[in-house]
Order: structure tokens, then C-alpha cells, then sequence
């Protein structure tokens, strides 16, 4: 790896870290402020259920592959890291904008890993866009491989149904996070020259 590219990886990682350090304040903040409930004809046709350990099954193990992929060409997870810095911003900004508040029918999503990011509460309000779904979009634009592809949409897919069986988002938060991730993709490729 070059000199650049290190420094880029590294940079991108700090960078990432110290997100992790502000988001728990921010989701604190965000829960305790009134919102807005959305009449989604989707949710209200589903009855919720836990798929709680579906969900983070599947996102972790692809993060697994995504990892296995990484260390075999690094420019994959600089451009992951770095998209997922670009993200995670971008829903810090919708989700400022967008005071919303949870689906009628909310299944609360439990996930001992959660507490990294969001700190010792639950939060219900980071609703618009779905920051699971944007990962697993992320994942599948990151992977090259025809049947590692394959297998990430097919999970993406997946996730974006369990989401909405569970009331965890409303149907525009999970169906706008793919194309919002795909423009900050594009982005990131564009700024970091990276050939993927």
C-alpha cells in the first residue's frame, strides 16, 4: 500500500472514531425532542415481530465478508470507511432536519453491539435514512466479486423487509437509504480516485 493510501486509511479511521465519540450526545438529544408520526400504508398492512437477531446476523456476518475482502485489496476499505464517514454525517444532517417519530407498532431492535454508537438508551428517533439499510448497500457496492454481489443483495434485500416487519423505520427511510448511499459512493470514489 503507498504511502498515500495509508495515510487516506488511517485518516479515514480517526476520523470515524471520533463520530463514534459525538454520536451518543446526539442520538440523546434527538430521542427527548417531539416528532412527527407518518401515516405509512406499508407498516400499517404488516403486523410487527422481533427479527432482532436476523438482522444483526446477517449485517455482521457481511461485514465479516466485506472485512475478509478488504484485507485482500485494501482499496475496498478505504472507500468503505470513507463512504461510511460521508453517511454517517448525511443522517446526522436528515435525521436533524427530519424530526420524526417512531412507526406505530415499533418492534425495539436489540443489539448489545448498539451501545458503541448510541450509548446506554434506546433510540427510536434516528429514523430518516435507515442507517442499517445504507450499510448493507454499502457493502454490496463495495464487494466485486459476481457471487459475493449476488449474496449482498440478496441480504440487503432482506434486511430492508425485516426493517419494515419490525416498524424499526417508516417505508421512505429504508427505500431512500440505497440511493442516497449510491450518490455518496459515487462521491467518495470520485474524491479518492479510487479504482474499485
Amino acid at each position: 500500500m503507498s504511502t498515500t493510501k495509508r495515510s487516506i486509511l488511517i485518516g479515514g479511521f480517526l476520523l470515524m472514531m471520533g463520530l463514534i465519540v459525538v454520536l451518543p450526545a446526539f442520538f440523546n438529544k434527538i430521542e427527548k425532542r417531539p416528532g412527527v408520526v407518518l401515516h405509512d400504508w406499508v407498516l400499517a398492512a404488516l403486523p410487527g415481530h422481533n427479527f432482532s437477531i436476523a438482522i444483526f446476523a446477517i449485517i455482521w456476518v457481511m461485514g465479516f465478508l466485506t472485512l475478509i475482502r478488504a484485507v485482500q485489496k485494501p482499496a475496498i476499505f478505504i472507500t468503505y470507511i470513507w463512504t461510511m464517514i460521508f453517511i454517517v454525517v448525511a443522517r446526522l444532517i436528515s435525521i436533524t432536519f427530519v424530526p420524526l417519530d417512531p412507526p406505530i407498532g415499533l418492534v425495539p431492535l436489540t443489539d448489545p453491539v448498539n451501545e458503541i454508537f448510541y450509548g446506554h438508551i434506546t433510540v427510536t428517533k434516528d429514523l430518516f435514512f435507515s442507517g442499517h439499510t445504507a450499510t448493507m448497500t454499502l457493502i454490496y457496492l463495495c464487494l466485486e466479486k459476481k457471487t459475493d454481489k449476488l449474496i449482498a443483495l440478496i441480504a440487503l434485500v432482506t434486511i430492508m423487509v425485516l426493517l419494515l416487519l419490525q416498524h424499526i423505520h417508516y417505508t421512505i427511510d429504508v427505500l431512500a437509504a440505497p440511493f442516497i448511499t449510491y450518490g455518496l459512493f459515487r462521491v467518495t470514489k470520485a474524491w479518492l480516485h479510487v479504482d474499485l
